[in-house]
């Protein structure tokens, strides 16, 4: 796979997309599709009721596998993995939070067959990838038979594993804005640097528009730190972690479970994001 510079439609895709929906068998109704199945294969021992489901392997919808820059827009096609993007230069020149992200997905096989679009749609409030696209404002691109619709990325999550998905709806692509930065962070904090879920993860973006902020493991979703943005917006600068914490505390509801705690995590939260923040020039000290 490489990345493509010259535009290329989606409605090939959309097509194939359509035929597979309208073939669909009373059998197949009701199907998961799968692109890279790392996120299933997971779970899959020790739960067995995703055995009795059915799935559709995408696999073979290759005008999905795409990589490529367009004007004002990276766009990835809803097969494209964490791997393509790290072995593409001018990506990794222009987006190297998404880079960032990549790298730290489970090991290279993981990264090697594990798609941007999967986990958008896996849904999990510890997702790697999600936090990086949300920080850079990325767009879902969804395909059904009734044709094709963009859900802003900070829109489409609206509890846990709750989705602005239709029945019949498929993540075509991701569309990304291509725009100048000011500075930009990937952060996750885990028990070990690799192959292991997010305690606390973010995003922090500063652009020409202001800041973005996407938080990991600490809410149902990935979610927008609002409440922190409108603050370094309005002139907040944080003389210390703690500064921060009456902001997250209005965006972010993290929960004790078997990695972590919710004390741990907001307190966490606040260090790492005062470290980058005084590192991208918005923090005293």
């Amino acid at each position: 796979m490489r990345a493509e510079a010259a535009p290329r439609p989606l409605e090939p895709a959309d097509e194939e997309l359509r035929s597979s929906r309208e073939a669909e068998s009373e059998a197949t109704r009701g199907a998961i599709p799968v692109a890279g199945g790392t996120d299933v294969l997971v779970h899959w021992p020790e739960r067995l009721e995703l055995r009795d489901r059915t799935y559709i392997d995408l696999g073979r919808l290759r005008e999905l596998r795409y990589a490529r820059l367009e004007d004002g827009w990276l766009e990835l096609g809803a097969l494209a993995t964490y791997w393509d993007l790290q072995q593409d230069a001018r990506i990794a020149v222009e987006f190297p939070l998404l880079v960032d992200a990549a790298r730290v997905v489970g090991a290279i096989q993981i990264q090697a067959r594990g798609t941007w679009a999967g986990n958008v749609a896996n849904a999990s409030p510890a997702a790697d990838g999600v936090p990086a696209l949300m920080a850079l404002g990325a767009i879902v691109v969804l395909a059904s038979a009734e044709g094709r619709r963009e859900v802003p990325l900070d829109r489409f999550y609206s509890g846990y594993k709750v989705m602005d998905l239709r029945t019949d709806d498929l993540i075509a692509a991701i569309r990304v804005p291509r725009r100048r930065l000011r500075f930009h962070r990937f952060l996750k904090v885990g028990p070990r640097r690799a192959q292991a879920i997010a305690k606390v993860g973010a995003a922090v973006v500063h652009a020409d528009e202001g800041w973005r902020i996407a938080a990991a493991s600490v809410a149902p979703t990935v979610r927008r730190c609002r409440a922190v943005e409108e603050y370094l917006g309005g002139g907040g600068r944080p003389a210390a972690p703690e500064d921060l914490l009456p902001s997250l505390r209005q965006d972010v509801s993290p929960i004790d479970d078997l990695r972590s705690n919710a004390a741990y995590r907001e307190t966490v939260l606040a260090r790492v994001l005062y470290d980058a923040l005084r590192d991208g020039g918005a923090a005293a000290g």
